[in-house]
C-alpha cells in the first residue's frame, strides 16, 4: 500500500528515480479509482457519447455529479502520474524528455515497454539505486571469511 501512495506524497517530484513496483502499483491505484467511477456514470445513465464528443466543453456537465468526480480524480492524478513516469526514466538512465514520445501516434506502445524495464544497477546521474544493488546484501560462501568455515562444514570431494 506504501508503494500506491507513494507518487502522492512526492506530488511534483520529477527528481530521482523510482522502482517498477512504485510505478505499477500507482497504475493499479489509479484504475481502482477511476474504473469504479466510470461504471457508476455508465449505471447511472452517463451520456458517454457527449463526454466523448466534446469533452472539453464541460456543457451539461453540472448537472452530472460523478462526471466532475472523475474529471477531478483525473486531474488530481495526472501529475503525480507524469512524475512518476519520468522518474522511471530516471531510474533506466534516460531523460525525463523521453515522456514526448507518447505525444505521437503509436509511441505510448514503446512507452509502456521502456516502463517495463529493469532499472540500471547502482547510481546514475539521477540517483542513488532505489533497490539499492550497489551494496551488498547477502555474502557469497565462497567469499566468506575463514572463519566461517568451521561453522558451516562444507563437503569435500571423495566424500
Amino acid at each position: 500500500m506504501d508503494y500506491m501512495l507513494l507518487p502522492l506524497r512526492r506530488y511534483a517530484d520529477f527528481r530521482g528515480r523510482s522502482q517498477r513496483k512504485e510505478y505499477w502499483l500507482f497504475i493499479l491505484f489509479q484504475w481502482l479509482l477511476l474504473v469504479p467511477i466510470g461504471a457508476i456514470f455508465v449505471v447511472l445513465g452517463g451520456d458517454a457519447q457527449k463526454l466523448l464528443d466534446e469533452p472539453f466543453t464541460l456543457q451539461g456537465v453540472a448537472g452530472d455529479p460523478v462526471q466532475i468526480v472523475g474529471l477531478l480524480v483525473f486531474a488530481a492524478l495526472l501529475i503525480p502520474f507524469l512524475a512518476v513516469q519520468v522518474r522511471r526514466l530516471h531510474d533506466q538512465g534516460r531523460t525525463g524528455w523521453w515522456i514526448l514520445i507518447g505525444l505521437v501516434p503509436f509511441g505510448q506502445f514503446p512507452l509502456f515497454a521502456l516502463m517495463c524495464f529493469d532499472g540500471t544497477p547502482g547510481a546514475n546521474r539521477y540517483g542513488a539505486d532505489p533497490k539499492r544493488r550497489d551494496t551488498v546484501h547477502r555474502q557469497d560462501w565462497r567469499d566468506a571469511p575463514a572463519d566461517a568455515a568451521r561453522v558451516v562444514q562444507r563437503p569435500k570431494l571423495g566424500d
